[in-house]
């Protein structure tokens, strides 16, 4: 029978965008998201700022498959990495390298969860702000309930629904400090599994707002002024510190001793959001606490009290490239 495989990969126009196009292929009628044998595709690299135009083939490898929540039956999407003809990695494929990393540290059993934050527009505002000035300022928003509080809800519940039937490692939502602004929350799960789950999540997300004509926007400081910016607070973990055999403090330390290293990849816009005001730390300072959502990397207060389980960089933005930061957090974390 023939099915539709929605192709998903990076571009390189902008940070964080996500292309895609379709491909009717003939499948068995008991092929599942396990055994889809997924076939190499192409597209004009020239028109993504992938390729020059007079050498504009780019492949499309699959790496995952999902069942896709958007056309229902047994409709799949594919998530690939891009490569140039021959074989080699395209320079814009970052997740290439982050298998590399997840072999080296295999026996570390790195574990990942990512905040994602994001921002409804609508008309040039986030959604339900007035047509003229700004709404009343922060604090009744984030966990809100209720008309005036809220905007978006039919979207992001329709969201949730979507990544929990293609099979997204999802494991939360809940409306953020700024009106129209959201969250969900993507693992806990492998370096790649995690990685790979957000951006078919951010996908869906988009694909889903495209039927209401809302825009979603992963900038690092959507609104200027007293208004919090947006990130992609980034857990992580070891078997060690799981465990309690690592020692959190040396964690700490090589994560401060690469601190500029981890800023100039932790999203654009870093500068904006990272002030030290609206539950951040200054982008040119490093500081850790217990509980603390001021600083870079928080510690929650259970890990402090059975010193072992994961900590939490709160340094990325919402546009983060996920294999780029997971790669560089399992570096600094494992290595010398």
């Amino acid at each position: 029978m023939k099915t539709k495989l929605e192709y998903l990969w990076i571009g390189g126009q902008d940070t964080g965008e996500i292309r895609n196009k379709t491909k009717v292929y003939e499948v068995k009628e008991d092929t599942t998201v396990d055994n889809l044998n997924s076939p190499t595709w192409g597209f004009d690299g020239s028109s993504t700022n992938q390729a020059s135009g007079d050498s504009s083939d780019c492949v499309l490898q699959p790496v995952r498959n999902y069942l896709d929540p958007i056309r229902g039956g047994n409709n799949f999407i594919v998530l690939n990495e891009v490569n140039i003809p021959g074989g080699d990695h395209h320079v814009t494929n970052t997740r290439a390298n982050l298998r590399h990393i997840a072999e080296k540290y295999v026996d570390k059993k790195f574990w990942f969860g990512i905040e994602q934050e994001y921002t409804f527009f609508k008309n040039g505002k986030p959604l339900g702000w007035p047509e003229n000035g700004e709404p009343e300022v922060q604090g009744k928003y984030y966990c809100a309930t209720g008309a005036g509080k809220v905007y978006g809800r039919e979207i992001v519940e329709k969201h949730l629904d979507a990544c929990m039937e293609a099979g997204i490692e999802i494991s939360g939502i809940n409306a953020e400090v700024m009106p129209g602004q959201w969250e969900y929350q993507i693992g806990a799960a492998g370096p790649l599994k995690v990685a790979d789950d957000l951006i078919v999540a951010r996908y869906l997300m988009n694909r889903i707002a495209e039927d209401y004509g809302v825009e979603v926007s992963l900038s690092a400081k959507p609104m200027k002024g007293d208004w919090n910016g947006a990130g992609a607070h980034t857990n992580f973990s070891t078997i060690g510190m799981r465990e309690g055999t690592e020692s959190f403090q040396d964690i700490i330390s090589k994560l401060e001793d690469k601190h500029n290293e981890h800023i100039s990849i932790y999203g654009v816009g870093i500068e904006e959001r990272l002030t030290g005001l609206h539950e951040t730390c200054r982008f040119d300072q490093f500081k850790s606490g217990v509980s603390d959502r001021g600083a870079s990397v928080r510690v929650p207060w259970q890990v402090a009290l059975n010193n072992k389980g994961y900590l939490e960089d709160r340094r990325p933005c919402a546009d983060i490239d996920p294999y780029l930061v997971i790669a560089k957090i399992m570096e600094t974390v494992a290595g010398d």
